[in-house]
């Protein structure tokens, strides 16, 4: 019986402390926080884990520099002490990366204000990053040649942080997390029902994959369902003073714009921000912000333009970047948080990205509304300071939940790693060593996929040519890390749909290896099943 099917076949055992309903940030932060300090947890997502909002965004963990020009001065320097403490706690993956900004003649702020916002903005920071500087135009052609410096008076530079690795990847180590300490997790199982009985709430649950249900008992429901939580409050009969408006951001993939390592960071057509973003041996271009009704979304031939067009409009390229550039696009929703009935009207667009926790004590229930990838550890602290007043008992409320293993851990797997004669290897077309990158991955999990390769060298192959993933990691997600669909691991346990051309994954044949490790018999099916749903325009020729 693989993991998934044990945690669905245990989600009937007895009553839970608390029930989180949603597999994002917010979800899996609140699973890991509660199950570490002693309360007994389940997760479910009617999908998988990361598979909405938590696997489109910019993989930026950042401070929130654009709400200074709103004065929201205590959300920017709650962000920023996030932003400090998640790169603090994880070394490894959230990492300080450098914002090059240009500046346009006539923006609605001059060079000197935007260059002032930016030593605050370091100031609001503890100084924990790099200082800020300006940048005249003469230093902007030197060292960024690709930025287009047509009307552009000069710049400035400041720094925040990113995640080396994909988002999803980041999130989905919370869940693992979690189900360290006892919590019993499942993707693609969806609630169907719900109420309160007898001081519990009563969930019907549907495996999505064969149909089967069980109930479900818990003392406490956490609400963590993102862009859909207002559905499930509705479906449960809670009314609450908040509630989400969305705005749609997309993101495109395309081959690798300058060979520097930081954000070049310009004011869109629109007046929003606009990022070239490095991921790897990629760029990651965007973001897109348009008011949308529902969380459904996806990218439109006017988002496509939106993109290419400022892109174009800002960078000295050796050609325009066309349709025929893309390797892949992202598309999501921000759930932004509003009260009562209001809209956001006119204004939708200066809406932050803060969260609120709305508890419901009377009916044992609490809703986490908005938030940020940078704030997830502040939402898991004060899920915990909710439910322990609610009445459930945490018997280890100073336990650590998050963080990387101990540097005498690290240091131990480098060591093997030498030993091995693997601390140099890497892979064709890799943007690093590969021991970095399995420990940033996996963290004590590396240790054991060293020992595959010892036992077979074939495990540090490369299964799809540029995709710095290897055999041993294919076989530790099968074992570990509920693979329901190939898309869970192409597109969020590895970010290989995110990097890699659809027709050249289409004829790797690593691919194949792939789903068969995932899927045995059922290979070929999966297979078809994850290009048919890849979206038309990227789908291989």
């Amino acid at each position: 019986m693989d993991l998934r099917q044990a945690n669905w076949e245990r989600l009937g055992e007895g009553t839970f402390d608390v029930l989180v309903v949603g597999g994002g940030i917010n979800g899996a932060v609140s699973a890991a926080a509660l199950a570490t300090r002693g309360a007994r947890v389940a997760l479910v997502d009617r999908g998988d884990f990361a598979g909405g909002t938590s696997q489109q965004s910019s993989n930026l963990a950042w401070g929130g520099i654009k709400y200074l020009e709103s004065y929201e001065l205590p959300l920017v320097r709650k962000l920023c002490r996030s932003r400090n403490k998640l790169m603090r706690s994880y070394p490894s993956t959230v990492q300080e990366i450098r914002f090059f900004v240009a500046h346009q003649k006539g923006f609605r702020h001059r060079l000197a204000t935007l260059v002032a916002g930016s030593w605050l903005y370091w100031t609001m920071g503890s100084f924990f990053t790099r200082r800020p500087r300006r940048l005249t135009r003469r230093q902007m052609k030197r060292e960024e040649p690709v930025v287009r410096l047509d009307g552009v008076d000069g710049g400035f530079e400041y720094s925040d942080a990113y995640l080396h690795d994909n988002d999803a990847r980041f999130v989905y180590g919370f869940v693992k997390n979690a189900m360290r300490h006892g919590c019993i997790a499942a993707n693609y199982v969806e609630v169907t029902s719900l109420g309160r009985e007898a001081g519990e709430w009563r969930v019907r649950l549907r495996d999505a994959i064969d149909g089967a249900t069980k109930e479900v008992s818990a003392k406490l429901l956490v609400n963590a369902a993102g862009p859909w939580a207002d559905g499930l409050n509705r479906m449960a009969e809670v009314k609450t003073a908040h509630r989400h408006v969305f705005s749609k951001g997309i993101h495109l993939m395309v081959d690798r714009l300058t060979p520097h390592h930081r954000v070049l960071t310009f004011f869109a057509d629109d007046g929003r921000l606009f990022f070239v973003i490095p991921m790897g041996q990629k760029t990651c271009i965007g973001t897109t912000d348009t008011s949308v009704e529902r969380p459904e979304v996806q990218v439109t031939e006017e988002d496509r333009r939106f993109v290419l067009d400022n892109a174009n409009k800002r960078l000295n390229l050796a050609k325009p970047l066309t349709d025929a550039d893309i390797i892949a696009e992202r598309c999501g929703v921000r759930p932004l948080v509003v009260e009562g009935s209001e809209s956001g009207g006119d204004d939708w667009m200066h809406l932050s990205r803060k969260h609120a926790v709305e508890v419901h004590g009377d009916r044992g229930q609490l809703t986490i509304f908005g938030g940020k990838l940078t704030d997830c550890l502040n939402v898991g602290e004060e899920v915990c300071r909710h439910v322990r007043g609610l009445g459930v008992l945490l018997p280890y409320p100073k336990e650590r939940w998050f963080g990387e293993p101990s540097e005498e851990e690290r240091r131990e797997f480098f060591h093997r790693a030498r030993l091995m004669n693997l601390d140099r290897m890497t892979s064709p077309g890799a943007s690093e060593p590969l021991t970095p990158r399995l420990w940033r991955r996996y963290g004590l999990d590396a240790l054991t996929m060293l020992e595959d390769i010892r036992a077979d060298p074939s495990m540090a192959d490369q299964i799809i040519e540029t995709s710095e993933y290897i055999r041993c990691e294919l076989a530790h997600a099968a074992r570990s890390e509920m693979i329901v669909k190939l898309e869970d691991f192409m597109r969020r346990r590895s970010k290989i749909e995110l990097v890699v051309r659809a027709d050249a994954v289409a004829h790797a044949a690593g691919l194949r290896e792939a789903c068969r490790i995932f899927f045995g018999d059922e290979a070929e099916a999966k297979l078809a099943e994850y290009f048919r749903a890849l979206p038309a325009s990227r789908r291989a020729a």
